[in-house]
Order: structure tokens, then sequence, then C-alpha cells
């Protein structure tokens, strides 16, 4: 036998006994397919999830954050205690900051509630109606990708105009061009002067059910009493925190704050939004890791008894290999190497499977799927470490057999 006995014999034989015994060596490789293939998923939902997040949902505009009237509260004895003690932001507070802010690059507000938008015969329910300032245009992510914004024009006159999303656009009017043409907005006629860019939908809800109506406008018709959010667009990245800083000072001030009193209102950013979220899925994270853990110790079990039966089955092979020259860590080697790549590929047919399912759930459902390389070389560097470790025990048992009573066993 050589001095270096080569990894090319172990793979080879590991090879033969997965050909011999297809069965047996898909039993053996399940637990690890089933590990691996929901770890990947796991990982790909949230990567996918993440991103889609980032991009629809925490995404305010660039360098832009709201001030409202809470903060992100995720404790109910908090929120209780927050209702009690936080104001609503108002026009006067946007007024303040808008005139009294001198770090910022535009400062706009936004109102919403629902309505039900018609025309003719034909209706949509559970419209986003957004009353907003002009600039709210240049700050949000909505952009018209027909016609126009509302404009300084269209509030200062308390216009009624609107621009609508691409759900009411087509579904309001199928087959003529919208603008120009009027909307019943809750029963009160709406002349459309923009159609805005299509978003999409967050999990299955669709994103382009609003309609934008002027600020001011929509505080006649609606009153005073909703809830506002002020939107503030800083002039760079590095402006951010010392923007915030100045907003946090000014609004202090109105609302008559001592220094040892906490903020009666929140001031809300992407970041904060993601880092919400990410704890959130930090949680279910954890969680899969026992699952994916369980089922990696089932599978390395099942490799370890395998691979405890191939010893016996191999006994006598082994001692003619001793009696040849091998040595005890030759033995080891081959043996740890096998274990090692029979998990190597069941690692690798889990990464098959996982793809295929991400893939088939991303081109049939809304839910958004990512498959991140590094989640593939993780899984599999895992299952060929699991593979080594259950591999351990049936190694040193075949190493330990002595040449010549392995070489009695029968064939």
């Amino acid at each position: 036998m050589p001095h270096g006995f080569p990894l090319r014999e172990p793979i080879g034989v590991a090879l033969e006994t997965i050909r011999a015994h297809k069965l047996r060596s898909f039993l053996m490789l399940l637990g690890i397919i089933i590990s691996v293939s929901t770890l990947i998923l796991v990982v790909a939902l949230i990567s996918g999830v993440d991103g889609y997040i980032a991009d629809r949902v925490a995404n305010l505009g660039s360098n832009v954050y709201l001030v409202a009237r809470f903060p992100l509260i995720t404790d109910l004895e908090e929120y209780i205690k927050a209702s009690r003690r936080n104001k609503p932001v108002t026009m006067e507070d946007f007024q303040a900051l808008h005139d009294g802010l001198k770090l910022p690059l535009r400062v706009g507000a936004e109102i919403r509630t629902s309505g039900k938008v018609r025309v003719g015969s034909q209706s949509v329910e559970d419209t986003s109606i957004r009353g907003v300032t002009a600039n709210i245009g240049e700050i949000d992510v909505e952009e018209p990708i027909e016609g126009r914004y509302i404009s300084d024009g269209d509030d200062q006159n308390r216009a009624m105009v609107t621009m609508i999303g691409n759900d009411l656009a087509t579904r309001l009017f199928p087959y003529v061009d919208p603008i120009g043409r009027d909307v019943w907005v809750d029963g009160r006629p709406f002349t459309v002067v923009g159609v805005a860019k299509p978003i999409g939908t967050v999990f299955g809800q669709s994103q382009d059910n609003f309609a934008y109506i002027p600020i001011e406008t929509f505080l006649k018709i609606y009153g005073t009493h909703l809830e506002m959010a002020i939107n503030i667009q800083a002039r760079g990245a590095e402006w951010m925190e010392e923007t915030q800083d100045e907003t946090r000072v000014l609004m202090r001030a109105r609302r008559h704050l001592s220094p040892n009193e906490t903020d009666s209102f929140g001031i809300l950013d992407s970041a904060t939004l993601m880092n919400l979220w990410k704890n959130l899925t930090g949680v279910i994270a954890t969680a899969m890791i026992g699952v994916v853990s369980v089922f990696l110790v089932i599978g390395g079990v099942v490799i370890m008894n395998v691979m405890l039966a191939t010893v016996t089955e191999r006994t006598r092979e082994i001692g003619i290999r001793k009696a040849l020259g091998a040595r005890r860590r030759d033995i080891l080697l081959q043996f740890l190497v096998e274990a090692a790549f029979m998990a190597a590929i069941g690692g690798a047919l889990g990464v098959f499977v996982s793809y295929g399912i991400a893939a088939l759930v991303k081109a049939t459902t809304s839910v958004p799927m990512r498959v991140p390389i590094s989640a593939i070389f993780i899984a599999e560097i895992l299952s060929t470490a699991v593979g080594l470790f259950f591999g351990v025990y049936p190694a040193r048992k075949a190493a330990s057999l002595q040449p010549i009573e392995a070489l009695r066993q029968e064939m």
C-alpha cells in the first residue's frame, strides 16, 4: 500500500456503494437531503422577503424619514402608554417643521384614509385615499408614468384632481386614456391628472390601489381628525442623523417636553423598519435552526449506522488491505472520506431539491424567494461536516480490526 492513501479510491468506493445499494443509500441520505433543503428554503425565503421588504415596504424614499404619532412599538403596554401620551401630528406641526427646519432638503406631509372609487357602474373598494403636499412627489417612491403629480397650485386652490394608481387605471379605464377623465372618490368627482407607475404586490396584496389628492382638498373633505405623517428628506445619507436630531429638538420644543420626558412622537426611517423586520426573521431563523439541527442529527445517526453495517460487510476486505500493508490511518481515512462524500452527495441533492422548490414557489406564487450562493456553500460544508463527525466511530472501528481476525470472516 503506498504511503499517501489517495482520496480517489475511497470516493470511488463510495460511488460504487451508492450504485450497488441505491435504496439503502437514498434512505441513508434522506435526513441530510431534508435538512439541507429546509435550511436553504428558509434562507431563501428570509433573503427574498428581506429584499422585498427593503424595496416595497421599508423604502420610504432616498434619505427620507417620517415624523408620526408613534415610533415603532412592539409591546402592548408601551403602546397603551404612548396612546395616552402622544398627540396626533397636525398641519400646524408640519408648518412649524417646514418653516423652522434648516437642514432638510424637503419637508412634505401625507394623510390617509380608505374609500371607494367609482366610474359609471364600475367601482373599486378599499382604495387608499392619500392627501399629499406637492413635494411628496419628489420625496416618495411613487411617480407618474402618465400625466403629472399633484402640484402646489392644486393644493392652494383645493382642486378636485387626483393621480391614481395602476389598479384604478386598468380597472376603471380599461379601454381609454384616463388622463382628463373624472372618477368619483367617495361620491365626489375628481379629474385624473396622472397615473402612477406600477408598484406590484406585497404578499399578494396590491400596492397600486390608491388615489393621491391635494392635502388641502383632503382636509376640506375628510376633516383634520385623521393621523398625519410628515415626510422629511435629508440632503444625503451623511446628513440623516443630524437632520433627525434637529427635527427632534423642534418637535420636543413644540410639545413643551422637559429633558427627562420621553418623546411624544415617533421618528421612523428605513433602517428602523428593517431592523424590526430582521429581528422578527432572526427569531424565525433561530427556530428553524433547531428543526434543521434535528434533521442533521437524524441524518448523521443513519449514516453512522449504515457505515457500521458497511464495516461488518467489508471486514474481510479490511483484513486483506491490512495484510498487504495498509496502515491504521489508511483505513481510517478511507471510511471517513466515504462517510463525508456520501453526506456531501446528500447535501448536493438537498441543494437541487431546494433550488427547484424555490424556483417553483417564485414562479407560481407572490412569495419572494432568493437563494444566496453563500447558503449553498454553507449547506454543503455542514452536510460534509456531519458526515465526517458521524463517520468517525465506524472509521475507528474499521481501523482497529486486527488483520488475522478480519481474514477469518466469511466473504
